[in-house]
């Protein structure tokens, strides 16, 4: 059983996400994936968004027991199939903190038509200052770009050294998965409007 100082998800939630989630659809569902003990999914939730939280770690899952609006997964997200039903859509994908890159596709397909992808974790580099600092767990450079590539319009990206709150190398980006415009441009509402964080 995992103790509270080893349960990861409890704290403030992250700058980045902080930063991003005006971009959210108001009351849209939000996927949590490696949620720990759900500093996203409260954040979320105390925003009026219905949050499914995803962790194979059942003991952080249970603080989220009985919070309004999130639903906790217990869920092997890398030895197991995907928990969620294939249709399963959200207008927001939160991961921070964690990387599996097989799961990169899975996380797309999850984004509803104006579904933001929020992601922030550890790049190379990181083993230079602390943990984590095997390669299977670090970014290259670059490669949250590259994950999204044709897929997502990129609203923000980041990719250096953080000094707070502890010494670490990250990458992070902001990206949408644009609903489809008409061809015809008479028909074609205005450009879509990512107002930027200031």
């Amino acid at each position: 059983m995992s103790t509270p100082a080893a349960i990861h998800g409890l704290g403030e939630p992250s700058h980045w996400v902080r930063q991003w989630a005006h971009l959210v659809a108001a009351g849209g569902a939000v996927l949590d994936v490696a949620s720990g003990a759900g500093r996203h999914a409260r954040f979320f939730a105390s925003r009026g968004h219905p949050v499914t939280a995803l962790d194979r770690d059942a003991a952080a899952l249970d603080m989220l027991r009985g919070e309004p609006l999130i639903t906790p997964l217990a869920a092997d997200l890398e030895g197991a199939a995907w928990p969620l039903a294939g249709d399963a859509k959200f207008a927001a994908v939160v991961v921070t903190n964690y990387l599996h890159r097989p799961l990169f596709p899975q996380l797309l397909h999850s984004l509803a038509p104006g579904g933001v992808l929020v992601y922030e974790t550890f790049a190379q580099g990181n083993e230079s200052v602390g943990k984590p600092s095997n390669p299977a767990f670090l970014l290259a450079p670059g490669e949250l770009l590259d994950r999204v590539r044709g897929q997502l319009r990129v609203v923000a990206f980041q990719d250096g050294f953080l000094a707070q709150p502890r010494p670490a190398y990250v990458q992070r980006i902001c990206a949408i998965l644009e609903a489809e415009r008409p061809d015809d441009p008479a028909q074609a509402a205005s450009p879509p409007c990512y107002e930027l964080a200031g």
